[in-house]
Formats: structure tokens, C-alpha cells, sequence
């Protein structure tokens, strides 16, 4: 699993590559946690998952536990570029219905300006 993550705007951008699985989830939340907690003035997440080919239910709960981690600083995490295989693990378990899923890295990204930032998105519980 290859992690990479960069800031455009006000907006944290994670591009995943690779398996998010039980064999990478660790290290991906891992990454992704040390780069949250040294930027505190990010609130709101893209996460790109157009090179993520595979997925499973411990992808799906690192995922969510993240959502979690941003919706508490006021934030929102919005999913991108999900294939057809990945996307399917979020039908089954209905996990569609809890976050944002556009196409697209850039829409994903705009979505977020002209909103106010410093509270959620949308009305979703936790």
C-alpha cells in the first residue's frame, strides 16, 4: 500500500495504491494518523481510492474509524474514484449511505469550498 498525501487549499488529499486490507491497513492508519495530528488547521478529507483495486472489511473499518477521527475535529471525509470491485463492499455493507462518494478527485475537493469549515458537512451520525 502506497500512501500519499498532500494539502490543496484547506483540503487534505490521501491517494492510496494498492490493497487496503489487513496486511496494509496498519500501516496506512498509521501514516495517515501522524499526518493528521501534525495538521491541525486541516478539518476536511479527500480520500482517493481510484488505485485501490481491493478492499475488505478491515479496509472498510480503518475507513470509517477515520471518518470518525475527522468528523471529530469538525471535519468530513469524502471518498473518490471508487472502482467497481471496492464499491461493491460498500453496497454490501451499506456503507454508501454513510459517506460522500463522488467520481472524481478534483469534485471531491470542490465540493468542500464555499461551505463553512469549521462544522460537519452534512447531518450524518456517528
Amino acid at each position: 500500500m502506497d500512501v500519499r498525501i498532500e494539502k490543496k487549499g484547506t483540503v487534505g488529499v490521501v491517494t492510496l495504491t494498492g490493497p487496503l486490507s489487513a496486511l496494509s491497513v496498519d500501516s496506512f492508519r498509521d501514516q495517515f494518523l501522524q499526518w493528521w495530528d501534525a495538521a491541525p488547521e486541516i478539518r476536511n478529507v479527500v480520500m482517493d481510492l481510484a488505485n485501490v483495486e481491493f478492499m475488505d472489511s478491515s479496509g472498510l473499518g480503518a475507513l470509517i474509524a477515520l471518518l470518525k477521527r475527522v468528523a471529530d475535529r469538525g471535519g468530513d471525509l469524502r471518498l473518490c474514484g471508487i472502482q467497481k470491485k471496492v464499491r461493491l463492499v460498500f453496497e454490501i455493507t451499506r456503507a454508501h449511505r454513510v459517506f460522500e462518494i463522488l467520481d472524481t478527485q478534483d469534485g471531491a475537493v470542490a465540493s468542500f469550498y464555499g461551505m463553512d469549515q469549521a462544522r460537519p458537512c452534512d447531518g450524518r451520525k456517528m
